[in-house]
């Protein structure tokens, strides 16, 4: 998903701040003098403010931030211990948080902004969490921090979406699923455009949004 918005903003004139890991073994394929990659850490606190607040600097603005870090885990309540729920909220909450706060700041300092943040169907609703209870109570908070960050940012021209998609039609979860019929999933480029969509001045009276996209799941 991360290449699909990577080409699809930087085809659409768009200056891109991307992150890697360090341990992150994927590259950018796509190159271009509107592309910028930034080896940042958005577990710890400390290294995203720095980043965000360097990129908001050097580039004077920050007109719209895609938060799609996270990862996935198994598990009934029976397998889960609190260590697992622990490591799913550092995964999928924390690494967000750390961006979207001060992202969000700088926003309101701006005066507009549009915040992405990347949900789930078992963060939106605990009854598809069965069999994945660490994985949806983590998601089920950013559902949580797009409101908070709404309600701070109502009357100004600054939006937080929760994008919730299906299976994402990708090459590792085509390894995993084999036996899956593809084309009931989502693809990354159909994301990229849903989300490139709610930051042009066609969606600009859109609030809250939850972006469902599901495909044919």
């Amino acid at each position: 998903m991360g290449q699909a918005l990577v080409k699809k903003f930087m085809t659409e004139g768009y200056m891109v701040v991307s992150t890697l890991g360090p341990d992150d073994p994927t590259r950018i394929a796509i190159k271009g003098k509107n592309l910028e990659t930034a080896m940042v850490d958005l577990a710890n606190e400390e290294d995203a403010r720095q980043f965000v607040e360097f990129a908001a600097v050097k580039h004077q603005n920050i007109d719209a931030a895609v938060l799609t870090v996270g990862g996935f885990a198994m598990g009934k309540i029976a397998d889960t211990k609190t260590a697992d729920v622990l490591k799913q909220y550092k995964l999928n909450f924390e690494t967000a948080y750390n961006v979207a706060r001060p992202v969000f700041l700088q926003m309101m300092q701006q005066g507009y902004g549009r915040i992405f943040l990347i949900g789930s169907r078992p963060g939106l609703d605990m009854k598809n969490s069965n069999g994945m209870v660490a994985y949806g109570l983590s998601k089920s908070l950013l559902f949580r921090l797009a409101e908070l960050m709404n309600e701070e940012s109502k009357g100004t021209n600054i939006v937080t979406s929760v994008v919730i998609p299906s299976t994402i039609d990708t090459p590792q979860n085509r390894k995993s699923m084999p036996d899956a019929d593809f084309k009931k999933w989502v693809k990354p480029e159909a994301i990229a455009l849903a989300i490139y969509f709610h930051c042009t001045e066609e969606a600009a009276s859109l609030r809250e949004p939850l972006l469902k996209l599901y495909g044919d799941a």
